[in-house]
């Protein structure tokens, strides 16, 4: 599943459904899809979505040093797994947009 983000100060952004249901989550929605928020709500999502992952970027443990056999094992594989912060950057720049023009927020599949 797609889910795609609109707003009309922003361009429209597509996620895969369960990084847009988490991050919808961490801005303090229940996740659902399709849902809204009003212009009013957004800067306060914004803000709860900016520290939570700030919060879990502090938190997030340390892996110790990979042994040599560990190090040819994630040499082989082809992605490294992309953090929930870096994929939170294109909803964090439309939600700043939709708050600095105050329009709503919508998304659906």
């Amino acid at each position: 599943m797609l889910v795609t983000f609109r707003t009309k100060a922003y361009s429209d952004i597509m996620m895969f459904g369960d990084v847009a249901v988490e991050l919808l989550k961490l801005m303090g929605h229940s996740g659902t899809v399709p849902g809204a928020l009003l212009a009013r709500d957004v800067p306060a999502a914004l803000d709860q979505l900016k520290s939570v992952l700030a919060a879990q970027k502090r938190v997030a443990p340390s892996k110790p040093a990979p042994s040599k056999k560990e190090e040819a094992e994630e040499e082989k594989e082809k992605e490294p797994p992309v953090d929930l912060s870096l994929r939170a950057v294109p909803l964090i720049e439309l939600l700043e947009a939709a708050a600095a023009a105050k329009a709503d927020v919508m998304w659906d599949q």
